[in-house]
């Protein structure tokens, strides 16, 4: 049975987006229906509604998310309902090179919701990352829930699941920032911070600010500015 909810649709390339009533199957096997508590507006929405990712209109934007588990489908064993959890693009499978590497950032075989969301009409929904959160309740792989202290704040515990994984992961796995290294940041919007933080945890390194705007120079931990003139470096 589908539920009828309100989500955010870009319909058109290029076209604003529309608020529409949308429905959500129930959670099928290895899936899980969650009630978003909080979604962060990341630029990929943007890149969605403006075709730079794919052209497989309409979308289901949002993903930067984060709510309660309401329902999950057979063999589903991670979470149950009324967990609160993130929600992540990966849902890594646990069985491809990537995967056994101990790499699930690579994973070839990144599992999503096998059932779509839809337009009242029956039209399918593209889900924005595998997820479409601007909406009510999101039907998701449930490897994609990923279960998390229910103290946290829903909308800082969303911003996990995007902009601070990807500056995480890119100080860490990507740049394999090491102890010893110095940093620059280019751009200390919310990836940018996230980075801050990936390298400082990853190495303990030497940090340095640099000439291009919006870098930042780090000290002790602590974000001193946002723009330095001159490259310098702390020890």
């Amino acid at each position: 049975m589908a539920t009828a909810v309100k989500g955010v649709i870009a319909g058109v390339k290029g076209a604003p987006v529309s608020v529409e009533t949308i429905l959500v199957p129930d959670p099928g096997p290895g899936e899980a229906l969650v009630r978003i508590q909080a979604c962060g507006v990341c630029h990929t929405d943007l890149h969605y509604r403006e075709g730079a990712i794919t052209n497989d209109f309409p979308f289901l934007l949002g993903h930067e998310a984060s709510g309660i588990v309401e329902k999950v489908g057979p063999n589903v064993t991670n979470v149950v309902p009324g967990d609160f959890v993130i929600l992540a693009w990966r849902a890594p499978c646990g069985t491809c090179r990537s995967c056994l590497r101990g790499r699930p950032w690579y994973c070839f075989a990144s599992r999503n919701a096998q059932q779509k969301m839809t337009r009242q009409d029956g039209t399918p929904l593209s889900a924005a990352l595998g997820i479409g959160a601007f909406t009510e309740l999101a039907l998701v792989a449930a490897g994609q829930a990923v279960k998390i202290n229910p103290a946290a704040r829903p909308e800082a515990a969303g911003l996990v699941g995007c902009g601070i994984m990807a500056g995480l992961g890119a100080a860490i796995n990507t740049a394999g920032v090491s102890r010893g290294d110095s940093v620059a940041i280019i751009g200390c919007g919310g990836v940018g911070n996230a980075a801050i933080a990936g390298a400082i945890t990853s190495s303990r390194c030497s940090r340095s600010g640099t000439s291009y705007r919006g870098c930042a120079l780090v000290h002790n931990n602590a974000l001193i500015c946002r723009t330095t003139y001159r490259i310098s470096h702390i020890n």
